[in-house]
């Protein structure tokens, strides 16, 4: 029988066992490779099987035969078992160490080789969308799916949420290991509450893409609407944005106390907001704080009086950045209302279809226990309106009742996860004012000043009607601003309250 060729330590079941594993793993590890190199398309798992479960357990077979090796070592120290020589002794000219030497050189190097592109892959691999929108399938959904018809649907996950640097890549993958376990455990919150209290300022992340120093001047934009009357009747708003821009002070350019900026005034480099609300979704605003350029200091509290320190501690306190307004750049979960508006004004579902306005509406804001049993619903239930109050309708025009289904159909899917209990209803967008209390959390609320002025309410600071309706309810295009006038009379309400008061973007008002 030939000698043995390897150190007398490595001869032990656990280093045994340990390098059958390590070798099994590279092996695969290699095979995965080269099926990603070969084959076009292959899945996420096929990742994150490559570099980050099969690594783990290449790992756990070098470990085995390290901790087989120091427990062997120390029998032969004892004499348990052959004969051990301390000291370390090469003898190139021996062929046992030769052997043992060019064995661990090569082992070494082909594992630093492999640690290092396996290190790299895995961090590519969990930085990437599909890792984020797909491996936790339940509780991920809806975010991924209101990602992809994001504005932002070709900017990566981690650009927003994690950012630049190793300090916040170590702290998202710590809070990472927290989530895993709460996925595993299912101890997940249903829906993920928002926001995110510790999300990386905007300012190092948001404005590396949008640079404050370029917001200004104003934009249009047309806000599409149709009564939920038996024509659908069209109703567009058109709006003249006032943008603004952050770098200009009011009273530095020598304006009068009453002059805007526009709506990035709010961030602007000369100005800081500082807020304070008590609840955790932020909407219960009840201390406001402005430092001008200046260094002039103004407050506004619930009460007018000033708020000391012992009260702010218990309240979270922020300074105002572009997320307190676009809170959901990226994950818009959109409401029944705004949603058939576009499909109709895009032609997704047909305006020709009475009154399809007000059911499609009706319909997605019922609530269902899962998605499939909700597309059932919807189907059966425009197929039965139209069969009972516009029998001529169903009939004659069966591809677009058929499209309209779809169209609504697809809403539902994209915006409606009853699985997680995810709707617009719980991620309001503080965009605008229209469906969620928005701006009206500080302009037109009850925080005042010492002295008793309010934040104003004035809506020419943000925007101007230059057109509204159409028709018989139109009015013509008024470049110095028309007065808001609601498509259907409610007496000069809509002048006095809040649109949400009425308006949540359901079937209560359309």
């Amino acid at each position: 029988m030939r000698g043995r060729q390897l150190p007398e330590s490595v001869y032990n079941w656990t280093s045994v066992v340990g390098t059958a594993v390590a070798i099994v793993s590279f092996s695969i590890i290699v095979l995965l490779l080269l099926i990603d190199a070969w084959v076009e398309a292959t899945t996420v798992y096929l990742g994150l099987l490559t570099f980050v479960v099969l690594p783990i357990f290449l790992f756990i077979g070098l470990l085995l035969i390290a901790v087989g090796m120091l427990v062997e070592r120390r029998r032969i120290e004892r004499g348990e078992h052959g004969h051990f020589r301390p000291e370390l002794n090469i003898d190139l000219r021996n062929p046992r160490h030769r052997n043992a030497l060019a064995i661990f050189t090569a082992g070494t190097g082909i594992f630093l080789m492999a640690t290092a592109v396996g290190s790299y892959n895995a961090y590519q691999q969990t930085e990437s969308v599909e890792f984020c929108g797909t491996v936790c399938h339940d509780v991920m959904k809806p975010e991924y799916t209101t990602y992809q018809t994001s504005p932002h649907a070709r900017v990566s996950c981690a650009e927003c949420h994690i950012g630049a640097g190793a300090g916040w890549y170590v702290q998202s993958k710590l809070s990472g290991a927290y989530q895993v376990y709460s996925v595993l455990a299912d101890k997940y919150p249903r829906p993920i509450p928002t926001p995110v209290h510790n999300l990386r300022p905007a300012r190092e992340t948001c404005e590396h893409c949008h640079w404050p120093d370029q917001f200004f001047g104003a934009r249009t934009t047309v806000n599409q609407h149709f009564l939920g009357d038996e024509q659908n009747t069209a109703h567009p708003i058109t709006m003249m944005i006032n943008v603004g821009g952050p770098t200009g002070d009011r009273l530095a350019k020598g304006a009068t106390e009453d002059s805007h900026d526009g709506i990035h005034w709010h961030v602007a480099a000369s100005n800081r907001i500082d807020y304070a609300t008590t609840d955790d979704k932020r909407l219960d605003v009840a201390w406001v704080r402005l430092t001008d350029a200046n260094g002039s200091i103004e407050e506004w509290t619930l009460d007018g009086e000033s708020i000391d320190d012992q009260d702010l501690s218990v309240a979270e306190v922020r300074r105002m950045d572009c997320i307190d307004c676009h809170n959901r750049p990226s994950h818009v979960y959109r409401s029944p209302t705004w949603s058939v508006n576009q499909a109709l004004a895009t032609g997704r579902i047909d305006r020709d279809l009475p009154f399809i306005k007000r059911e499609a509406v009706t319909i997605l804001d019922d609530e269902f226990e899962d998605t499939e049993q909700a597309l059932a619903a919807i189907d059966e239930h425009l197929r039965s309106f139209y069969a009972e109050e516009y029998p001529e309708v169903a009939q004659a025009t069966p591809a677009k009742l058929d499209a309209a289904i779809v169209g609504v159909q697809t809403i539902y899917q994209q915006n409606f996860f009853p699985e997680m209990k995810a709707t617009w209803r719980d991620y309001p967008n503080h965009v605008g004012h229209s469906e969620s209390i928005g701006c009206f959390r500080c302009h037109g609320s009850d925080l005042e000043t010492s002295e008793g002025e309010f934040i104003s309410k004035d809506c020419s600071m943000c925007h101007s009607i230059l057109a509204q309706g159409t028709g018989e309810r139109s009015q013509s295009v008024a470049p110095e601003g028309l007065v808001f006038e609601h498509p259907v009379d409610i007496w000069g309400e809509e002048l006095e309250t809040n649109c949400t008061e009425c308006h949540e973007g359901g079937s209560e008002i359309y």
